[in-house]
This record gives C-alpha cells, sequence and structure tokens, in this order.
C-alpha cells in the first residue's frame, strides 16, 4: 500500500490560445472543472498504475469537497483518511495555452487546515510501502508526516512543489526527492539538473530530476547515476505530467523494480498523461502504460 499525505483540489481549467500577460484581457475558447491537486492527482497515478493508496488530507464541506471524494474513490483511492472541514475545498486556477504549456494559481482552502497527520494518519503511514508528499499542506504538516514515515522506516517521497526553502528537518526526513528542472534550480541554486542533482545528493539519499521532454535524470549517495529518455509524443495538456510520473514511479519501486526499469515505466505514464486533458482524467491505468512499454 501505498500512503498519500497531501492535497486536494478542484481544477478550474481555461483553455486559451495564448497565455494572457500581465494586464492582459484574452478571450478563453473552452472551460471545464476537474478534480485535481497535487496529492490527489499521485494518489490517481498510483491507483491506476496498479497499487492499493490511502490518501490522507482534506476537503472542505462544499460542492467541491464532495466531487473530490468521489472521484478519488472511483479512482480505487481509499478515502478514509480524508477529512472533511468547515469551509472551501481548495481550488486551482489553471490556463492550458494551445502548446500544452499551462500556468497556475492555487488557493489552498481545507488544505490549509491540516496542521499535522492524525492518529489514524500515522497508523496508514506506518503501514505504507511508500509516502508521497508534496508541498501544498502546510510546511509543518509535511514534515510530521515525512518523520513519521522515516521513523516507521518507510521511504519518503518528496515532490517539492510549489517550490519553496525546505527545512533541514524536512530534507532529513525524505528518501528521495523529485523535483522538476525548475524546482530544483530554485532549491539548490545550481546552473543546470547535473549540478542541481550534485547538490541534492548532499542532503538526500536519492534524487530524480524530471526534464521534461528531455526525460529524467537520477542520482543516488551509492554514486549510481541514471538519464532516462522521454517518449516522444505531441502533450496537448502537460497539466499532470509530474504528478503521473511520482505516482508511478512509486509503484514500481514499491514493486521492487530496479531503479532503470522504474523511470522507464514512470516516463511512459507521463508521457500517456499528456496526450489528455486535464489532471486526474489523463492518468493513464496500467495496462496501457504497459501496452505503451511493448
Amino acid at each position: 500500500m501505498i500512503a498519500v499525505f497531501g492535497s486536494a483540489n478542484m481544477d478550474l481549467v481555461a483553455y486559451v490560445d495564448r497565455a494572457p500577460a500581465r494586464g492582459e484581457t484574452v478571450t478563453g475558447h473552452r472551460f471545464r472543472t476537474v478534480p485535481g491537486g497535487k496529492g490527489a492527482n499521485q494518489a490517481v497515478a498510483a491507483a491506476r498504475a496498479g497499487a492499493e493508496v490511502a490518501f490522507l488530507g482534506a476537503v472542505g464541506d462544499d460542492g467541491f469537497g464532495t466531487e473530490l471524494r468521489a472521484a478519488l474513490a472511483a479512482a480505487g483511492v481509499d478515502v478514509r483518511g480524508l477529512r472533511e472541514v468547515p469551509g472551501p475545498s481548495g481550488i486551482a486556477h489553471i490556463v492550458v495555452d494551445d502548446d500544452g504549456g499551462n500556468s497556475i494559481i492555487v488557493v489552498p482552502g481545507a488544505n490549509g487546515t491540516v496542521t499535522g497527520p492524525s492518529e489514524a494518519d500515522l497508523a496508514a503511514i506506518a503501514g505504507s510501502r511508500a509516502l508521497l508528499l508534496q508541498l501544498e499542506l502546510p510546511m509543518p504538516a509535511v514534515v510530521a508526516a515525512a518523520e513519521a514515515g522515516r521513523a516507521a522506516g518507510v521511504p519518503v517521497i518528496l515532490t517539492p512543489a510549489p517550490a519553496q526553502p525546505l527545512p533541514g528537518a524536512l530534507l532529513d526526513a525524505v528518501t528521495m526527492i523529485v523535483p522538476n528542472e525548475h524546482e530544483a534550480a530554485a532549491i539548490t541554486g545550481a546552473t543546470g539538473p547535473d549540478a542541481a542533482l550534485d547538490a541534492l545528493l548532499e542532503r538526500v539519499e536519492e534524487a530524480v530530476i524530471t526534464l521534461g521532454a528531455a526525460g529524467a535524470l537520477y542520482g543516488s549517495r551509492s554514486g549510481e547515476r541514471l538519464r532516462v529518455p522521454a517518449a516522444e509524443v505531441k502533450a496537448v495538456d502537460t497539466t499532470a505530467a509530474g504528478d503521473t510520473f511520482v505516482g508511478a514511479l512509486a509503484v514500481a519501486r514499491a514493486e521492487g523494480r530496479p531503479m532503470a526499469g522504474a523511470l522507464r515505466f514512470a516516463t511512459a505514464a507521463a508521457a500517456l498523461s499528456v496526450l489528455r486533458e486535464g489532471a486526474s482524467t489523463s492518468m493513464p491505468h496500467r495496462r496501457e502504460i504497459e501496452d505503451f512499454l511493448a
């Protein structure tokens, strides 16, 4: 079982020819609401990739909260750890342009009420084979969950997004960090992914830097280095590619796959996700990933 301690948002997605500049108004050609949030996205990605998944987080007592819970459950995610709190659920305003690029504004809502893991959360974390974390919950809560995972001997996989300064206590508890190229540069101040990888490995045991169309770069303190190319596909919407990658990577690692194979599995899942619109709605099922690899 994989535990995901993280955010659940309703994504409010506007599709445009090009994103507006500051002070500019553009006309969109479509709008939709899609269940998302980095935590919920990773939970759905891991469930569709073949794992049993428990989601630990919060939604509001509004209509979005009801929809988010139902969407996670429909994807096969265990939502007994998804608490309901008074007030609005988290939302994300997303603008997607015709090249598949996106810009996002997140309003935390119920996610901001999560001050730390509950006793039930701690039990779920201790019984898992991996713990996935992101930074859309308050930092003290993320640190507490990471420390609980480390204390229980559970591999802790952190997606450091949105990028922000990382407390030493968090990095000390993390097994693997998975930033994209821009997040890795912001965290380390290093120029180029190889230098950023070296800097990350000074603080954590393993690191994967996702490079978009250039694939992914992996390193460990044991000295292993891998670079896995991305599949060549025409992106329609890249919104959830990173979360799809992490969810699939966690599944592959929990199954005991060698790192090279785990990275190929995750890269294939991410490539499939950009072929469809939306966040959780774009994530591939295990059979699709295996067929793509074959």
